[in-house]
């Protein structure tokens, strides 16, 4: 029964994902992105697909330290395989604990996870995520130029202050890590803390990710703009906050809004149109190919006992 309801639920991701991919670039027209394409030099756009292609790559350590994390370590490319198909949908589907969850523990259970390890592995990533978006936020805020007040209606007392607020959280992280936290419990589930080693590792994956991203962000606004990274940094630390918040799909529409809101002067919808087609649509039509590819492959093979998935991991 659990199996069925599984697959029931991988079937509905894939088809909200193949009408969000139908519904999202209705909203533009070809005319449309390609005239804003067209603005952006070659260069700018290979640097920031380069961008791009190191955030997922950052991606796939979240899962590649949670797995070790909950004593079940995988070989780096399926990790990856994970990861990527898991985030690339669930970046559009919205509800990323959900949906690509849903996608993670169709891979895991298969590689000899139990479900509460994968719980752990969700629980793992989604903390990564906050400690990154933290520190990025506290560090740019506390780095930026004076310049940068006119974006965030911010002083630079303010941004002094808000800048050491983001980072208390993952400063309180580590110090949870070398002092002992008490596990997370519900009912029969139990998370320990993590290693300090590997806190500190999840604070720095996560930040170069959305370093990444934002740097991705920023090669595309150069075309139109001249603010510097920490501002363009700052702003889409915030869009990103509140697409969460928003519970959008994707955050589309609360994203571009966002950074319009934050850069009025300067941002381009252009260019926040060729971020979502290189962050989110490109990597969402490789990633529903690859979830099918990966089912119809799983099927055809018979289940892995739990200790040949340990011994080849």
């Amino acid at each position: 029964m659990t199996r069925l309801i599984i697959r029931v639920g991988i079937a509905i991701i894939i088809c909200v994902a193949i009408v969000l991919v139908y519904r999202s670039l209705s909203r533009y027209s070809l005319d449309e992105v390609q005239t804003s394409l067209a603005m952006i030099p070659g260069l700018r756009l290979v640097t920031a697909a380069i961008f791009v292609i190191a955030s997922y790559a950052c991606l796939s350590g979240f899962d590649f330290l949670a797995l070790r994390y909950v004593g079940k370590p995988q070989a780096y490319p399926r990790a990856a395989l994970a990861s990527f198909t898991a985030l690339s949908i669930g970046h559009n589907v919205g509800g990323a604990a959900l949906s690509s969850g849903a996608v993670r523990y169709r891979f895991y259970t298969r590689w000899g996870l139990t479900p509460d390890e994968v719980a752990k592995v969700i629980l793992f990533c989604g903390a990564t995520v906050l400690l990154g978006l933290s520190m990025l936020a506290g560090i740019t805020l506390l780095l930026m130029p004076p310049t940068g007040e006119t974006i965030l209606q911010l002083g630079p007392e303010a941004r002094f202050w808000l800048g050491l607020a983001f980072l208390a959280y993952p400063v309180a992280y580590v110090i949870c890590s070398i002092w002992g936290r008490p596990p997370l419990k519900f009912r029969s589930f139990r998370m320990e803390m993590p290693t300090t080693p590997m806190c500190l590792a999840q604070i720095a994956v996560g930040t170069v990710n959305f370093g990444c991203v934002a740097g991705a962000l920023d090669q595309l606004l150069t075309t139109f703009t001249d603010v510097g990274y920490l501002q363009v940094a700052s702003a889409y630390v915030t869009a990103t906050i509140a697409a969460m918040l928003s519970h959008v799909p994707g955050g589309l529409g609360v994203l571009e809004a966002t950074m319009l809101v934050l850069l009025p002067a300067s941002a381009s919808i252009g260019a926040l149109v060729a971020f979502r087609v290189l962050y989110y649509f490109i990597p969402l039509m490789i990633g529903v190919p690859l979830l099918l590819i990966s089912e119809a492959y799983f099927r055809r093979q018979p289940p892995m006992p739990l200790q040949e998935a340990s011994r080849q991991a």
